[in-house]
């Protein structure tokens, strides 16, 4: 079974940054721009490197162009 994510990504940050606010969801601070999912790009490959999974197995669900998107995380 699937576990889905709440995010909110700040593109255009000066560093980047994961905060963990609750269980299932973060706050993301990117350097891209939020422009041809550049920032969404960048949010995937943070957020797997902390949860220490491939990029493969999480999916944007919701958001592609908003701040606040829900990833699925395939286990």
């Amino acid at each position: 079974m699937a576990q889905r994510i709440a995010v909110i990504v700040k593109p255009n940050a000066r560093k980047p940054q994961i905060v963990k606010i609750a269980p299932d969801d973060y706050r993301i601070a990117v350097r891209e721009p939020a422009q041809n999912g550049q920032a969404n790009e960048a949010a995937i490959n943070l957020l797997s490197e902390h949860l220490g999974i491939p990029k493969s197995k999480l999916k944007l669900v919701r958001g592609v162009s908003s701040r606040h998107k829900l990833i699925e995380v395939m286990r």
